[in-house]
């Protein structure tokens, strides 16, 4: 899996084979646990994610930059519900992408998170 942060929108983008996105889902819907990534060369690249357990309200996405790694905080209804949608991307058999970013009127996520740019494992735009 590769994270990809772009430091000045405060954005990560996803990328990753469907078994690496299913193995993030696991660990995200767990609630605690880590995972490396791939370093990639002239890149904004993390080194990992780290998932923790909350009390919410929601999941808290924060880039710890001294550490280079994307931390998960939340309760587990929010990261059941982040889970899910992991998990969706890595069926995804007809490419795309998938934004999962922070809005007050609905959503799991807390204010203040890194928005989430997930890539299909079969890449581009989607085929219907």
């Amino acid at each position: 899996m590769i994270l990809e942060c772009d430091p000045v929108c405060d954005v990560v983008d996803v990328q990753g084979s469907a078994e690496e996105l299913d193995r993030l889902a696991y660990v995200v819907a767990r609630g605690e646990g880590s995972l490396r990534c791939a370093p990639v060369p002239d890149g904004e690249a993390l080194a990992g994610v780290e998932v923790r357990t909350g009390s919410g309200p929601g999941v808290l996405i924060q880039l710890d930059h001294e550490r280079q790694v994307l931390v998960i905080n939340g309760d587990a209804e929010a990261r059941a519900l982040l889970a899910d949608a992991l998990r969706g991307m890595a069926a995804a058999e007809d490419g795309g992408h998938l934004h999962i970013e922070y809005y007050a009127e609905y959503g799991y996520l807390a204010e203040g998170s890194v928005s989430l740019v997930v890539n299909s494992p079969h890449g581009g735009m989607p085929r219907r």
